[in-house]
């Protein structure tokens, strides 16, 4: 039995479908990717398995967490889920913070919640992870307010908190895409060395798959609200079977060579 099982994942809005019947599973500690252009419903899966699709959304299938069943149970239930066996980095960190919370109160609120830790623990739980995640002078970044942090910073804030509890699963929803460069490889170094110390499985969900090759070890492609392909890296780079997949591949190769011409002199 896989850690995660997600089987016949179907959603619809009105008589609209926009998943249809997306099954995988994610084995313990594994490293998958999530890969679709925008609108492929990579998103939505995410909320989907964790329970927070808009209202108005309909959902049907099974996502199973350890052999638990997670679809149809109610809210109180789930997030009691949420943050201690699986927990989700999005995409903007200004939208996930709380911009009127210290930063160290944001990140000490799952340790109290799902590990009843005391406000005092917590607190110095939050510093360590702080300084974990590669916050500078981690004492005096917990007193920050979001606003007061780069775009990297709120990231490894966004980070902390999700890792805090230890969960099993980790989903990162376009982490890094907001982030320049340099910044973006640095929270990619920092994503992969957490979860390979926890032991964590990791779905990353991205548009880029020079991205996806830097953390991911098997890859679902998306299209359409479909799963397109399911694979390991390896295969899909060398074989693609769907169009979809070599349409993906096409961009990709076409985004490196005008990156080396940007850099050639």
């Amino acid at each position: 039995m896989s850690l995660l099982e997600v089987e016949d994942l179907t959603v619809h809005i009105g008589t609209r479908t926009l998943l249809e019947d997306i099954s995988f599973t994610v084995d313990a500690g594994e490293r998958v990717g999530l890969i679709g252009a925008s609108g492929s419903g990579k998103s939505l899966t995410a909320l989907a398995v964790l329970g927070l699709l808009p209202d108005g959304m309909t959902v049907r299938g099974s996502v199973r967490l350890d052999g638990t069943e997670l679809l149809g149970r109610p809210d109180r239930a789930l997030s009691a889920v949420r943050g201690e066996r699986i927990a989700m980095v999005f995409q903007d960190p200004r939208t996930a913070l709380n911009p009127l919370m210290r930063v160290g109160r944001q990140i000490a609120e799952p340790l109290r919640a799902h590990r009843g830790l005391t406000r005092k623990a917590a607190a110095a739980e939050a510093v360590a992870l702080a300084g974990k995640v590669g916050l500078p002078d981690p004492g005096h970044a917990v007193r920050a307010f979001p606003h007061q942090l780069s775009g990297g910073q709120r990231q490894r804030v966004g980070i902390a908190i999700a890792l805090a509890c230890r969960p099993s699963v980790l989903l990162a929803d376009e982490p890094t895409t907001a982030l320049d460069v340099t910044v973006q490889a640095e929270i990619l170094r920092l994503l992969d060395a957490l979860v390979a110390e926890e032991g964590t499985a990791l779905v990353f969900i991205t548009h880029d798959l020079a991205v996806l090759a830097q953390v991911a070890r098997r890859v679902l492609v998306l299209g359409g609200g479909r799963l397109l392909e399911d694979g390991t890296l390896a295969d899909v780079l060398r074989a693609p079977r769907h169009p979809g997949t070599r349409a993906l591949l096409d961009v990709a190769r076409a985004g490196a060579f005008r990156r080396s011409r940007e850099v050639t002199p």
